[in-house]
């Protein structure tokens, strides 16, 4: 594979002369029989927007997630994971990297992924590890490090996506794309060498936006009316970003591409493949849509009662979303138990970000706020990690590719920036880090959402924010935790601001920010 082809774009990829084909089946049939090897296997299980207010793990009671919930109390939970730039496609070239946005230089989602870096997959490589991705990868290119791809153009389709594999072939797979992305990753372990240990990435692309149920899933939660969040309204009284975004379930959710009110199936050009169904998936998908759409034309809502009725119909298709998605991790989970593989093998279950689920009147993610900021994250190994491990510390995503090499015995090279946090997991005493820094580039489009940079701390979030306006934000999470008051520049605050500017400088030097240093300092 030359260089030039794996810079390209994937959805570019059929163009550059590959196969499209519907394929007739994924792999053969062999047998399970295996031998665990010594040094364990790992399993990332990657969702894309799945927040820990969705997940029951996490204490949410919007749905049961049985099949995450048994990986965290089989093992850990990390209640304070946060990423380093709450997007798509960053949150990726972080996991590969483990390192900052500003530094894999992949900053912004609908770019090229720099495939000339190194990436932690090599590391296992070396070490004799057979490495695979399936499914969402989201970077624009196959980056190197990796025995066998096979992944989404972009962000795919919910039915009958196209995939691209390592011979930069693009193949149809018909299906719901959740069982697909199970399917292949199924058939992989099943043709694997299996005298070498494996790092698998199971790449979902549930629960991103457009959330399209899977055909059991319609209507799941069609008898559940969900309690308003208490920051739905909110004024955003004192935070200038917050007052100025573009990302609001009342004004931004669309009624007919996001809602399915009255859809176009027929557009060609939809980015969101409503005309890829087969007439057999057609026809209960837009039978359920029809009586949705009928609801909405009989109670003629206005103001607030459709503002309501927009947030009930949102959470219902995005939890009827993850219910597949969880479906899909049991089968996983299943397949690991028959063949034996459960008892050496890591599995992570994680996603690229927070999310709004109504909060602050939102959906979708990118601000340093607790609920884009934090991201679920749940591990278990056997033997290794005590069962219903509670971990409450500071952990970053650029943490989760040294804390992956650090459980196979692989070295980390120098060039991640971010730590193992395994002796957490062991619950070894560690010096640990008291503050995780961020930081976000993407403005104006899609949701318009200023670009800022800052610290988290136990107690303290600070935020600098810069083009278009500049200014600060300060919050007290334990007295404050959805960051509705702005204490930045009130009286009795000014030796806390001090100290986490100090703290805040320290981490941009630390870890190379060069044009947050620029900014740190100025006034505003």
């Amino acid at each position: 594979m030359t260089l030039k082809l794996i810079a390209r774009s994937l959805t570019g990829l059929a163009a550059l002369g590959t196969l499209l084909f519907i394929a007739p089946g994924y792999l053969p049939e062999k047998s399970t029989t295996v031998q665990a090897p010594a040094r364990p296997n790992i399993i990332f299980i990657f969702s894309d927007d799945h927040t820990h207010q969705a997940i029951s793990a996490y204490g949410s009671k919007l749905a049961k997630t049985p099949n995450i919930d048994r990986i965290a109390n089989e093992g850990a939970i990390l209640h304070t994971n946060i990423v380093t730039n709450s997007i798509c496609g960053p949150s990726r070239a972080t996991l590969l990297t483990g390192q900052f946005s500003h530094v894999n230089g992949y900053k912004l989602n609908e770019k090229v992924f720099d495939v000339r870096q190194s990436v932690f997959p090599e590391e296992l490589q070396k070490n004799g590890y057979q490495t695979a991705w399936v499914g969402k990868m989201h970077l624009g290119a196959l980056p190197h490090g990796f025995d066998y791809l096979n992944v989404l153009p972009g962000h795919g389709h919910y039915y009958n996506s196209d995939f691209v594999n390592s011979k930069n072939e693009t193949v149809r797979y018909p299906g719901y794309v959740t069982n697909v992305i199970t399917k292949l990753s199924l058939d992989w372990l099943k043709q694997r060498d299996e005298s070498k240990p494996f790092f698998l990435v199971v790449g979902h692309k549930a629960t991103h936006r457009e959330w399209l149920p899977d055909i059991p899933d319609l209507g799941a939660y069609d008898n559940r009316t969900f309690p308003i969040p208490p920051t739905f309204y909110d004024d955003y009284n004192g935070r200038l970003a917050a007052q100025d975004q573009d990302m609001t379930i009342d004004k931004t959710m669309r009624l007919k591409e996001d809602l399915k009110v009255h859809l176009d199936y027929d557009n060609k050009g939809a980015f969101n493949g409503y005309n890829r169904f087969t007439p057999e998936q057609r026809k209960p998908f837009q039978a359920y849509y029809d009586k949705i759409s009928q609801e909405f034309d009989d109670k003629k809502l206005t103001g607030k009662a459709l503002v309501e009725w927009k947030y009930q119909r949102y959470l219902k298709d995005y939890l009827s979303v993850a219910n597949s998605l969880d479906r899909n991790i049991g089968e996983l989970l299943d397949y690991l138990d028959k063949t034996g593989l459960a008892k050496n093998t890591v599995v992570v279950y994680a996603s690229d970000q927070g999310f709004y689920m109504g909060e602050h009147g939102w959906f979708d993610k990118r601000w340093i706020y607790e609920e884009s900021l934090k991201t679920p994250f749940v591990i278990r190994y056997p033997g290794v990690i005590k069962p219903h491990t509670h971990i409450h510390q500071l952990v970053s995503n650029i943490d989760w590719a040294p804390t992956i090499l650090n459980l196979t015995g692989t070295a980390i090279p120098s060039y991640i920036q971010g730590e193992s946090f395994l002796p957490l997991l062991k619950g070894q005493k560690t010096n640990w880090r008291k503050e995780a820094y961020y930081h976000y580039y993407e403005f104006p489009q899609p949701h318009h959402v200023s670009p800022h940079f800052g610290i988290r701390t136990e107690q303290y979030t600070l935020a600098r924010f810069y083009g278009p306006k500049d200014f600060w934000e300060l919050y007290d999470i334990k007295k404050d935790p959805h960051n509705l008051h702005n204490l930045y520049g009130q009286k009795g605050y000014e030796a806390i601001m001090a100290d986490l500017k100090k703290k805040l400088t320290e981490q941009i030097k630390k870890y190379k920010d060069d044009e947050a240093l620029k900014l740190v300092d100025s006034k505003s």
